[in-house]
């Protein structure tokens, strides 16, 4: 299987270099800048799990792709707002044969992918890992958790799963084949835009909101998001929701959002996508009580601000 991976950072780079460990036929697609360190460095990976130094993986940049043929899987890492970059970067990767797994949070981007490639070419995938690149190029994996889930959106796409689950077999990762791929990216949504909607609201990890008497306001959210998805026909899963409450209650947790960062480092979020999208997609106008609105309209106005003072 000829395996091409979209970004080599915290999650592209960890579950492509795993795949490479294993010895899988993988190159990366990235920019200039991140290839020319992987030559001159190689793929490393810092992890519980175990430690990689991989001599310099294969890669490629955009304009190369068109020579090379169609892969059998295009394996997509990038945030929410470079998706329109990377699926133009993609395409002449993508033949009739090609498998689309994306690991992008929320529900939004499957409308973009599969109005690209066609609905049979896009599996249904979601990662669980906290990883990072950090300014050495090191692949930092930060806790004992690195799931990969991915499923059949359609019957077409069994024989796709089947040969993607033995490509992940022996791989220093936890692959999951899920029945209901959809529900399970519905869930991850659920609680991500939770975590998300209340680490940027009070600019503090998990225990910081908990230990300041934010338990509440977790747990409201959070019935806000599980109610949307029940509206939608995904109701997140009574186990799922409990230890989602126990997560995001803890008043240990250092647990934040990336989503956090990026707003604190002034850059672009992936708000529209994991907050706004589920808001557009409540059955009806929530109003001004919502916690969900609250957080989005915090996060867009704290943008605006970071972007005035910039250019003060």
């Amino acid at each position: 299987m000829r395996i091409l991976v979209v970004g080599a950072g915290g999650v592209g780079g960890y579950f492509g270099g795993r795949l490479v460990e294993a010895g899988r036929d993988v190159t990366f697609l990235v920019r200039p800048a991140r290839a020319a360190r992987l030559a001159a460095s190689g793929l490393a990976i810092r992890s519980p799990a175990g430690d990689a130094d991989l001599a310099p993986p294969p890669t490629v940049q955009a304009e190369q792709l068109a020579g090379r043929g169609p892969y059998d899987l295009a394996i997509l890492s990038c945030k929410a707002y470079d998706l329109p970059g990377a699926i133009d970067a993609l395409a002449p990767a993508v033949g009739p044969g090609t498998a689309v797994l994306p690991l992008l949070n929320g529900m939004k981007h499957l409308d973009a992918l599969d109005a690209r490639f066609g609905r049979d070419a896009v599996l249904g995938g979601l990662c669980l890992i906290s990883s990072r690149l950090d300014d050495d190029g090191l692949i930092v994996h930060l806790s004992d958790v690195h799931r990969l889930t991915f499923g059949a959106r359609t019957p077409a796409q069994a024989e796709a799963v089947r040969a993607l689950a033995e490509a992940c077999s022996g791989a220093k990762f936890e692959p999951v084949v899920s029945d209901d791929v959809t529900l399970a990216m519905w869930e991850k949504w659920t609680f991500l835009a939770t975590l998300a909607g209340v680490t940027c609201l009070a600019r503090a990890a998990i225990g910081d909101v908990a230990r300041s008497g934010g338990t509440g306001l977790v747990a409201s959210l959070l019935e806000e998001c599980r109610a949307i998805a029940e509206a939608n026909g995904r109701a997140p899963r009574a186990d799922f929701l409990e230890m989602s409450r126990k997560r995001l209650t803890d008043p240990d947790s250092i647990l934040t959002a990336s989503m956090l960062d990026d707003l604190e480092r002034g850059g672009p979020t992936e708000a529209d996508h994991i907050l706004g999208d589920l808001l557009d997609r409540a059955p009806a106008d929530p109003g001004p009580a919502s916690i969900l609105r609250t957080a989005l309209l915090a996060i867009h106005a704290q943008a605006l601000r970071a972007r005035r003072e910039a250019n003060a």
